[in-house]
């Protein structure tokens, strides 16, 4: 793959791979969509760049190195097949990794992707987390 002087690929419809934190803190402002093998975030960005941008992130709660590298294994593949006709132009895509990626059916978790993609183009998906659990704060 031949990459520009930016070190992205070049436009081939392969999502480039977000590897900054201010990157995956800014798209957890974004919208969220959750499903049994993950939790997608989607963030547009205010560029005029076109460029689909793909992140993957697991907890060590999910379980040990290897799980985890396997669990990322499946999500880049899984962006391979699904973003580049299914994603976001000019957005930043999260998948959070949960412990049933691991087991879950892979042609499952293809059609959770795009129908979680669908929910997001439709404005569908929350765009705010839980409420803090406990007993509200008094001021």
């Amino acid at each position: 793959m031949d990459k520009d002087n930016t070190g992205a690929p070049e436009p081939s419809g392969a999502p480039v791979v977000m590897r900054q934190r201010s990157d995956f803190l800014a798209a957890n402002g974004g919208l969220r969509v959750g499903t049994p093998g993950f939790v997608l975030l989607v963030k547009p960005r205010a560029d005029a760049d076109a460029m689909r941008r793909i992140g993957y992130t697991v907890t060590k709660k999910t379980g040990n190195a290897v799980v985890r590298n396997r669990i990322k294994r499946r999500f880049r593949e899984l962006a391979r097949a699904v973003l580049p006709d299914h994603g976001i132009a000019g957005a930043d895509h999260v998948l959070i990794g949960r412990t049933e990626a691991l087991t879950r059916d892979f042609a499952d978790m293809k059609s959770e992707l795009a129908r979680a993609l669908a929910r997001v183009r439709e404005g569908k998906a929350s765009s705010d987390r839980r409420p803090p659990r406990g007993k509200p704060r008094k001021r």
